[in-house]
């Protein structure tokens, strides 16, 4: 299994007990709301940190992979012409 999506998961279940505890914290609805959608949002923010960096790392394995394609490219063309 990735590490994203163990992590993802990890977030996720936080992301439920925290939500769980607040419903059945003794608060009145509308601190309750409040802190709901405190939670998510920031909840939400983490997990755009997190998107935004394993994109990251994708986009940089992925220029790493055309730099070797290219230099396999330019070493077969010059092997191609010692040949002829």
């Amino acid at each position: 299994m990735s590490s994203g999506k163990v992590l993802l998961g990890v977030l996720a279940g936080i992301a439920a007990g925290a939500l769980v505890g607040i419903l059945f914290a003794p608060d009145k609805g509308e601190k309750t709301r409040k802190k709901v959608v405190r939670k998510g949002e920031d909840f939400a923010e983490g997990l755009k940190e997190k998107f935004d960096e394993i994109l990251e790392n994708i986009s940089g394995k992925v220029d790493e992979v055309k730099n070797e394609v290219s230099d396999l490219t330019q070493q077969v063309k010059a092997k191609v012409k010692e040949a002829k």
